[in-house]
């Protein structure tokens, strides 16, 4: 019986099963503040990183960040997303723009959607006010910093 439940959960998270079983998203303050000197020091270029994150009691917790081999530049970033291991703690991403929008490209929404089910972008002046989150469809979500 406990198996069962340890693979209902593997597998929800992997096919994302889970995206609708929090209300409520919390991030770290430690986080926030990261991925804000991240930006600043990445600019010209973009940065990515994945979110990490568990849910419990319907709220999504927010607690680190996962760095993957990749590419970036002032035009965009690409992480190798097939080093991650199945089993992770990923629950989205975060990535910047250089420049004053934080709407999602073409490009990222296809990526939200294959890539869990909380985003963030973060553009310039890379301050509070300029992050902002979205669901794996490009919905507009709220957040909490903790």
């Amino acid at each position: 019986m406990k198996i069962n439940k340890k693979l209902d959960s593997l597998l929800g998270h992997i096919f994302g099963a889970n995206k609708n079983a929090f209300s409520e998203v919390q991030i770290d303050k430690e986080v926030v503040e990261e991925i804000l000197q991240i930006a600043r020091e990445a600019y010209p270029n973009e940065f990515v990183a994945l979110l990490q994150g568990k849910v419990r009691g319907g709220v999504l917790k927010v607690d680190g960040l996962i760095f993957l081999p990749g590419n970036t530049s002032d035009e965009g970033a690409v992480m190798q997303i097939f080093m991650l291991p199945l089993i992770s703690d990923a629950v989205g991403s975060v990535h910047s723009h250089p420049g004053y929008s934080a709407s999602p490209s073409t490009a990222d929404l296809q990526f939200f959607a294959k890539n869990g089910f909380f985003h963030m972008i973060i553009a310039e002046p890379y301050d509070l006010d300029s992050i902002r989150a979205y669901d794996a469809f490009g919905n507009l979500v709220d957040y909490q910093i903790i």
